[in-house]
């Protein structure tokens, strides 16, 4: 890209703040005509805010935003349109009731009521428009019966339609197939064709590093690299971001555990929502006792694939628990076999206090059995016992997760599946909750399922390893293998 053509785009020192939490810091980058910059980064990172900051859907707290040097930043979102910027969704928001070519020439109409009505060009206009990003065949259909890869096209068909200068792509590849993020991926380079520039957003990181020209990388709402994508993913601050630092392990081997048949076993599992492939073809299995992490990135299919273990969405293929086929299986029943989630989002009652909280858990235990789990989990996590007759809403973020880890070992789980535990903690709260699931490991036959974006937290506490990428299995094998033949790959 020549450094000499000026910017399209220009965000100086771009800072956004919900309360007392700072979602972008001091944010700058530009983006040249004809150019692909990638945002890249981990979950809570600050990619979203910022690309809805520069769209208008949110105002900035400060800084600037200039399109061609012209101040956008704090203008509502359709007068960011209407000069030029469009946005393809991730979540398809067509009209259900018309067909494909009737939703792009919707997209094709002027913003003026004096020019409601389509010309006699516009028909032609949408049918090219069809043709250039692979929907001629399905023109006449309505969105309902389109497979989800067209609905995606027909997102892009719209904001092709608007003759944007910049666009903005929201996580283009989300529920896509390998073969279909190729092909849109092709359909995002036209962009840069026309000579747009684009703004990609998306947590496939090895697809976006494909793509792009440059890539900026984002984490907790500050800038750490940016450049060439492949220097980027090797820069060290990057790489510790995502992979944590150091991988450490002390896994106990697979032909330690005695039972025959694992205790829990996922058998080619499939889960789609909607159109969107979610998980394919999965299986992995976990021993009594076992401790066993699925890694991947944000929108791998690690939580979807924890939920259909739980009984809490629909699948194909079969899930076994003890030898029993879980297929029909209420959540509720397959819970009190054993199974418990402690989910990503806490789920706590809020304007309950953690004894509360913690009896909820325990509710199904007799007096006597649950004050001595109680009396052993405050031994797990001695801060809760201090903060026992404190709303769960008010404890910070770290004491929060304890909670719903306490909550649901309250249960007396056989097989506790944890989602994203370390999500958005301190390193302070890192530790304490590493040294609780040592002790777990060490003094009990809890079997553990732990799915974690978080390599370095997850590789100390796996005695075998999954990596789950963009919805199936790519990679099996002890702990101690993975920085030799996954590692690399990871990101």
């Amino acid at each position: 890209m020549n450094a000499a053509v000026a910017p399209m785009l220009e965000v100086s020192g771009l800072t956004k703040r919900y309360g007392g939490l700072v979602a972008v810091r001091n944010l700058s980058f530009a983006i040249r005509p004809g150019e692909i910059l990638g945002l890249i980064g981990p979950n809570g990172s600050g990619k979203s805010t910022a690309m809805k900051t520069i769209m208008g859907v949110e105002p900035p707290t400060s800084g600037s935003i200039k399109l061609d040097g012209v101040e956008i930043g704090g203008l509502p979102s359709h007068r960011v349109a209407r000069l030029g910027v469009g946005l393809v969704f991730q979540h398809s928001r067509p009209l259900n009731r018309q067909t494909v070519l009737e939703n792009i020439k919707v997209a094709l109409l002027p913003d003026k009521l004096t020019q409601l009505f389509a010309g006699a060009d516009v028909d032609a206009r949408a049918r090219d428009i069809a043709r250039r990003v692979g929907l001629s065949a399905v023109i006449d259909r309505k969105p309902p019966t389109l497979a989800f890869a067209d609905l995606r096209r027909l997102e892009l068909a719209k904001a092709v339609a608007r003759s944007p200068k910049l666009v903005l792509v929201d996580e283009p590849f989300a529920g896509l197939t390998a073969s279909e993020v190729g092909a849109f991926s092709e359909l995002i380079q036209a962009f840069r064709a026309d000579g747009c520039a684009v703004l990609l957003v998306d947590h496939n990181v090895k697809s976006v590093s494909a793509l792009v020209d440059r890539a900026l990388a984002m984490y907790l709402g500050e800038w750490i690299a940016e450049g060439a994508a492949a220097d980027v993913m090797r820069d060290e601050t990057v790489r510790r971001v995502y992979l944590g630092g150091a991988l450490t392990s002390a896994a106990r081997p697979e032909s330690t555990f005695t039972d025959r048949v694992p205790a829990l076993q996922v058998q080619q599992a499939g889960v789609v929502y909607g159109k969107a492939l979610a998980l394919q073809e999965v299986s992995l299995h976990v021993h009594e006792g076992e401790f066993v992490s699925v890694v991947g990135l944000n929108g791998a299919g690690k939580t979807t694939l924890f939920n259909a273990i739980s009984g809490l969405v629909p699948y194909t293929g079969r899930i076994e628990w003890m030898g029993r086929d879980l297929g029909g299986s209420s959540a509720a029943t397959i819970a009190r076999s054993g199974i418990v989630q402690c989910p990503e989002t806490r789920e706590l009652f809020g304007e309950m206090s953690v004894r509360e909280n913690l009896d909820l858990g325990g509710n199904a235990l007799p007096d006597a059995e649950r004050s001595e789990r109680l009396a052993w989990l405050f031994e797990l996590f001695p801060i809760l016992r201090d903060r026992q007759g404190q709303m769960a809403r008010t404890l910070s973020g770290g004491e929060q997760q304890m909670l719903a880890i306490a909550r649901a070992l309250m249960m007396k789980p056989k097989l506790l599946i944890l989602d994203e535990p370390t999500l958005g903690l301190a390193p302070v709260i890192l530790e304490t909750l590493s040294k609780a699931l040592e002790k777990l490991r060490q003094t009990t036959s809890i079997s553990v399922l732990l799915g974690e974006q978080n390599v370095t937290f997850a590789l100390p506490h796996a005695d075998r390893v999954y990596v789950l990428d963009h919805a199936k299995i790519v990679w099996e094998g002890p702990p101690q293998r993975f920085e030799e033949e996954a590692a690399a790959t990871y990101l």
